[in-house]
């Protein structure tokens, strides 16, 4: 596949994929699903010491939303023919799984949540949800990514 093809297809799918997990995110909130687990602010409250400023609510969110929707798309993208499975959905689980494993042992304890979020005093909850929250993402991503290539 052409660079060029392969650039707008990984972006499509990691937008299609941040959506998905926007929707989950906004599910947790409605329906009050560990409550106390927001990574979002954790990410904030860190962002604002690294800067010495305040950062707006939205500012992690956009970061989130917009990584979510070009470099880990792209990176998916790139990734794609090397993964293992034989569908798209196949694909972004196993993607989705090494993302989680990266969350959990390298971003949770940038962030102060520790290795996948024990420190967040809830057990392994916050783990497994996160890991749900990349698998929403990144199934998403592989399913459309594959359906774009077919």
């Amino acid at each position: 596949m052409p660079s060029g093809d392969r650039i707008w297809k990984a972006v499509v799918a990691g937008l299609c994929g941040s959506i998905a997990h926007s929707l989950l995110m906004y599910f947790k909130s409605r329906a009050g699903l560990l409550p106390s687990f927001q990574p979002y602010d954790s990410l904030q409250t860190t962002l604002s010491h690294v800067t010495g400023t305040a950062i707006h609510p939205v500012v992690p969110w956009l970061l989130s939303f917009l990584n979510g929707s070009t470099i880990v798309g792209l990176v998916f993208g790139h990734l794609y023919r090397w993964l293992p499975g034989s569908s798209g959905a196949i694909k972004g689980m196993t993607y989705g799984v090494l993302g989680w494993a990266i969350m959990g042992m390298v971003f949770f304890p940038m962030i102060g949540l520790g290795f996948f979020a024990l420190q967040a005093g809830l057990g392994i909850s916050p783990a497994l949800f996160s890991l749900a929250m990349l698998l929403t993402y990144s199934v998403t991503l592989g399913m459309v990514y594959g359906a774009l290539n077919s």
